[in-house]
């Protein structure tokens, strides 16, 4: 599998990420392992969770996606070297659990490592902004962090060209840690959250880029068309937002299209389709079968043709 650098950082990661947020939840310890057995086995190697995956299931608090991983690591020896797990600081988990503050992060990281059974974590996201919270004192943080070796680079999830714009010029002026890679939701439905100003600093400046809701919760999958689909996941509630929007319907038939011309999913020509933007490291996609995990792999060798995009487009 081919990898690609991780914007200035020292990573190097396959095209494609696996995203960690149904482990514990929508797919038990059983069924995540044969997924990121799968995962591995195909070529790949980054694996993105987060310290809230998955506190809004009744019962959960959080870090329950960590502790799977870790799990299934720990009955992998010699595993580690070969991958780059991503997670993340900064949601609201209630009771004090919250934001950037410089206490919450080295709290947070702790709680992963632990969870995680690993001595270092690859990259380490802010996971949103935290307005309370000076944007130094977050990046000391973090910088203390990667000088103890617990955290070897930082991103930023969820930021505005703004807001990142800032980040980058406190890390100039004060000598800190730069956020290496950004997290921007993106996909074929929702583009505007990255496409402009933030895919233009992203750019200019070097950074990677790992894209979020790359399906849009499914959607793009094909396998929602009407509310009668719903129950086909715990995420179909959410779907009737896409289906009333005219284009993103449009957008199911292109992909019907094409993925027929090319003997592909829909899901696998749009994250063909990510894989191949501007500025694009590599999107996030979920997997709570081995058989969805096959499918991941296969749009990691599919390139679209000149004609494929004019009609996604």
């Amino acid at each position: 599998m081919n990898t690609r650098p991780l914007g200035n950082t020292a990573l190097e990661i396959a095209p494609l990420v696996l995203g960690g947020n149904v482990f514990g939840w929508t797919a038990d310890a059983r069924v995540s392992a044969q997924v990121l057995d799968r995962f591995v086995d195909g070529g790949l190697n980054a694996i993105d969770t987060a310290e809230m995956y998955s506190a809004w299931v009744p019962g959960h608090q959080g870090g329950e996606s960590e502790s799977v991983i870790g799990d299934w690591l720990a009955g992998r020896p010699g595993l580690r070297e070969r991958l780059v797990l991503i997670t993340k600081v900064g949601a609201d988990l209630g009771a004090g659990r919250s934001g950037l503050s410089a206490r919450r992060i080295v709290e947070a990281c702790e709680g992963s490592l632990k969870r995680l059974r690993v001595e270092t974590i690859d990259l380490y996201f802010s996971h949103f902004p935290d307005s309370e919270t000076p944007i130094e004192e977050t990046l000391r943080a973090h910088e203390s962090l990667i000088a103890s070796g617990k955290v070897r680079a930082i991103g930023a999830s969820n930021y505005s060209a703004e807001q990142l714009r800032e980040a980058l010029a406190v890390s100039g002026a004060a000598g800190l840690p730069r956020y290496a890679v950004v997290q921007p939701e993106y996909n074929l439905v929702t583009r505007d959250r990255f496409e402009g100003p933030l895919r233009d600093l992203c750019v200019a400046e070097g950074l990677g880029v790992i894209t979020y809701y790359a399906l849009a919760a499914g959607f793009l999958s094909g396998k929602y068309r009407s509310p009668a689909d719903f129950s086909k996941s715990a995420r179909g509630g959410s779907m009737q937002k896409y289906l009333d929007n005219p284009r993103a319907m449009q957008l199911l038939t292109a992909l019907d299209t094409v993925a027929a011309r090319r003997d592909a999913t829909p899901a696998e020509v749009a994250l063909a389709w990510l894989m191949g933007r501007d500025g694009v490291t590599a999107p996030i996609a979920s997997a709570t079968s081995v058989e969805q995990v096959d499918s991941l792999i296969r749009s990691t060798q599919l390139e679209l043709t000149a004609e494929d995009l004019a009609e996604l487009e």
